[in-house]
């Protein structure tokens, strides 16, 4: 793994489906970022942008996951038109 990046690992366990059935299946993988993804949700819980703190938190971990992606794949055609909208986004993000 890169050693300018942050490691991470994420477990992400079903609980129970939208009819309330109990499920066990479980995701777990390890990634890289190049943000300390710990210090971005504090500072946006710090800033109120959302109502609930979890918003934040749920927040950050899917804009990090999605934008690492984007950056590491960023020529993919897919992303083409994305790019600039999402610079646009994280520099609003950012000056809140």
């Amino acid at each position: 793994m890169n050693k300018k990046n942050y490691t991470y690992s994420l477990i992400l366990s079903a609980l129970e489906d939208k009819s309330g059935v109990k499920r066990k299946e479980e995701l777990q993988f390890d990634f890289e970022n190049h943000d300390d993804i710990f210090d971005i949700v504090d500072r946006i819980k710090s800033k109120s942008v959302f109502e609930e703190e979890k918003t934040a938190t749920e927040f950050v971990i899917g804009l990090k996951l999605f934008t690492e992606v984007l950056l590491k794949n960023r020529k993919h055609p897919l992303f083409e038109e994305l790019g600039p909208q999402m610079a646009a986004f994280m520099k609003k993000l950012k000056s809140q």
